[in-house]
């Protein structure tokens, strides 16, 4: 990965767009979208866009701005851009940004496409309820690690708030109220891997490994599989789980023996 994706909140904020045609157009109406004001190149940003189809005056372009400091998307010549603008799944408040470092807007579209008709439309009301409930949800769960595991399972798939589901956003608020206890204190669950393809995870395994709060894992382990943790679980290198695997879900990962 040679990219940070990050969400950078715009709104009331200008961002300099400049060049003719269909290209800019549609990067203006997307600023305009997020709530900030496309603007000429001598005003005062933070970004900016280059849409201009000659290479050398775009080229040019690029410089300038950069000599003030500026982060710039050059569209259509990725050698040139600070940022590039990712394919988007629009669920407000929930956004699903796909990028390919600009090797394919094609491919991002294609698979912008495809998540949109696995996403459901009241995915956004789920987020909003969810933000609603934060309170009470705090005060069923008080302790973070147990108030995480007890999100992650209402969100998995068949919880009540599975978000590929038809989860009711109204029923948020007595889930918050009426949901599932406390789990163990802690609990080790084995994967044995038979690839080192993160492809060929199991959707039990993949699941297991991003709701985990640490990974005793074997050295030869690939990172591949590695990062299909969440980025914030221990990853402890062993070659046997120690006897005291401390609170939450624990993860031993290693081969399988066939």
């Amino acid at each position: 990965m040679n990219n940070l994706p990050i969400f950078v909140r715009v709104e009331s904020r200008a961002i300099i767009v400049l060049g003719e045609g269909e290209a800019a157009e549609a990067k203006r109406l997307l600023i305009e979208r997020a709530g900030s004001r496309p603007c000429g190149e001598d005003e005062a940003a933070t970004l900016a866009i280059v849409a201009i189809e000659d290479e050398a005056e775009a080229t040019a372009a690029v410089a300038r701005l950069r000599a003030r400091g500026l982060l710039v998307n050059a569209v259509d010549r990725p050698a040139l851009c600070d940022f590039t603008l990712p394919a988007i799944v629009d669920r407000d408040p929930v956004l699903i940004a796909i990028g390919t470092g600009g090797a394919s807007a094609g491919l991002a579209k294609a698979l912008r496409q495809r998540l949109e008709a696995l996403l459901p439309q009241s995915l956004g009301a789920l987020a909003e309820a969810l933000h609603a409930a934060r309170q009470a949800i705090r005060a069923r769960w008080p302790a973070a690690d147990e108030r995480r595991r007890a999100i992650d399972r209402a969100l998995d798939a068949g919880g009540p708030l599975d978000p590929f589901g038809a989860a009711d956003p109204a029923i948020v608020a007595r889930w918050a109220q009426e949901g599932e206890g406390a789990v163990p204190a802690s609990a080790l669950r084995l994967i044995a891997l038979h690839s080192p393809d993160p492809d060929d995870l199991t959707l039990r395994q993949a699941r297991l490994l991003a709701g985990a709060d640490r990974i005793f894992h074997r050295r030869t382990i690939p990172p591949a599989i590695l990062a299909r943790a969440r980025a914030d679980a221990a990853r402890i290198p062993c070659d046997a789980v120690p006897d005291d695997i401390g609170a939450g879900l624990s993860i031993d990962l290693g081969w399988s023996a066939r």
